[in-house]
């Protein structure tokens, strides 16, 4: 708690000091004691908090001794130079006090703002420093079909089925088995490859496209002119999908031609089987979350 500020200034004249001080070289001490103590007691006094009460009430006493010295008149020498060497004790004391003080207030100063400092940047580094993020293994799969599959109606649209899970995460085969499902909100990417073959001569044309949750997922279909009879054809395309939590996705396809189907073949040395369709799904596009 800060002192209260000495508001008296003594303002003695050197008559005055003259009156009790006959030696001329101690009235220009008091004279300079005077013009220091004026100087800082507004100041430092008053802005030291605890250990400057005590300085402050040191000067209070000596000065107040002081202006005694002033005031009295009869006053023998002996005691008045007794009380002269007081008061320019307690002065000298003050100046010790108080340099002790400010040193002492000024090493706390330093040390509070470097703390502070340390402190503002620890928290401009947790700004800076995004939180860390939960790991979730990423969602996946790989799923195909080993049976050849055909549509029973021409241009009508027929689901294409899967019989086996290679790998998985999240992502499975649903119920019915056209369906692959996933567990997590996220951006998946489709990767299907797939072979159709036509069993008689002519012309006719393979359509194949996305839906999701039972509807038909625009601009997601492609297209097929096959002709002639074993006339083979492999392909391949993906497909980005944004999917929620239990969304299902299903592959379509339908035919001009009740001869074309999507082939399966069985291994024959030294080449291993080749299912209908192969699918794999994955969501680490945006990264792991």
């Amino acid at each position: 708690m800060a002192t209260a500020p000495i508001s008296r200034k003594l303002n003695l004249t050197r008559d005055q000091l003259a009156a009790f001080l006959t030696d001329q070289q101690q009235i220009r001490q008091f004279e300079l004691l005077f013009a220091t103590v004026d100087a800082i007691a507004p100041d430092v006094v008053v802005e030291i908090n605890v250990a400057a009460g005590t300085a402050q009430s040191t000067a209070n006493d000596a000065l107040a001794q002081i202006i005694a010295l002033a005031q009295e008149t009869e006053v023998n020498d002996a005691a008045l130079g007794a009380k002269a060497q007081d008061a320019l004790d307690r002065i000298a004391l003050l100046a010790q006090e108080t340099a002790v003080t400010v040193a002492l207030a000024e090493s706390k100063a330093n040390q509070a703002l470097a703390l502070v400092d340390k402190l503002n940047k620890a928290v401009e580094g947790l700004q800076m420093t995004p939180p860390p993020r939960e790991f979730k293994r990423a969602r996946y799969g790989s799923f195909y079909d080993t049976t050849t599959q055909a549509a029973t109606v021409i241009n009508t649209a027929t689901a294409i089925t899967f019989n086996t899970t290679d790998l998985s995460n999240g992502v499975f085969i649903g119920t019915p088995t056209s369906r692959i499902v996933v567990d997590s909100e996220g951006l998946y990417n489709f990767a299907l490859s797939f072979q159709i073959d036509k069993t008689s001569g002519g012309t006719a044309e393979f359509y194949i496209w996305f839906r999701l949750n039972g509807v038909n997922i625009a601009n997601s279909a492609g297209f097929i002119r096959i002709q002639g009879n074993n006339a083979e054809i492999f392909s391949a395309y993906n497909l980005f999908l944004d999917l929620k939590a239990n969304d299902y996705v299903e592959i379509m396809f339908s035919v001009t031609d009740l001869s074309v189907e999507v082939l399966a073949v069985a291994a024959t040395a030294p080449v291993p089987a080749i299912p209908s369709i192969i699918l794999t799904v994955n969501n680490n596009i945006e990264g792991v979350l």
